[in-house]
């Protein structure tokens, strides 16, 4: 009797390790199948998200696309009057080695803002508390600081844009 009981505690053990066995092969085929609809899922919203971008076959919305970018652009930044200026730095080379890119720099200030008539408008806005401001994009800054302190270059080709409000913005002139 006690052979026929342990014989049925074995077999009732592999049976169920055969369940669980049965049970983790198919929640493994579930995560399977479940990995598998996820993937094409995903490849789904792909293809639909390609078909609906448009297709740049068409040159003319190319073109129609690049000036709306532009209006906004000008539309941030309206400039009343602009100006090409070639400032001529070699005045600065006769300062010491090491002050030389510094002077070019206050050079560029004082050229801008005569050219500009910055200061005529300075005394006209004191009166009501707003000054105009002079602003220098970075490209200028690099190029004269590009070969150093002690050699800036002779001249500069600037572009100045003054803006509605008086304020002087400087930019590095183009093909520079």
């Amino acid at each position: 009797m006690e052979k026929e009981a342990k014989e049925e505690e074995q077999v009732s053990e592999e049976a169920q390790a055969e369940e669980e066995v049965a049970d983790t092969d198919v929640s493994e085929e579930k995560a399977a199948e479940e990995i598998e609809e996820i993937l094409e899922e995903e490849t789904a919203e792909e293809t639909v998200e390609a078909e609906e971008a448009p297709e740049p076959t068409a040159p003319a919305e190319e073109e129609e696309a690049k000036p709306r970018r532009r209006k906004k652009k000008e539309e941030e930044e309206e400039f009343v009057e602009e100006r090409i200026y070639t400032i001529p730095l070699g005045k600065a080379w006769v300062r010491p080695q090491k002050k030389r890119a510094p002077r070019a720099m206050q050079m560029i200030k004082a050229f801008v803002t005569k050219h500009m008539k910055l200061e005529m408008r300075v005394e006209a806005e004191e009166e009501r508390g707003e000054l105009p401001k002079l602003v220098i994009s970075n490209d200028v800054n690099e190029k004269v600081w590009d070969r150093g302190i002690e050699k800036p270059p002779r001249k500069i080709r600037v572009r100045a844009a003054k803006d509605k409000e008086g304020n002087v913005t400087v930019y590095l002139a183009e093909g520079e």
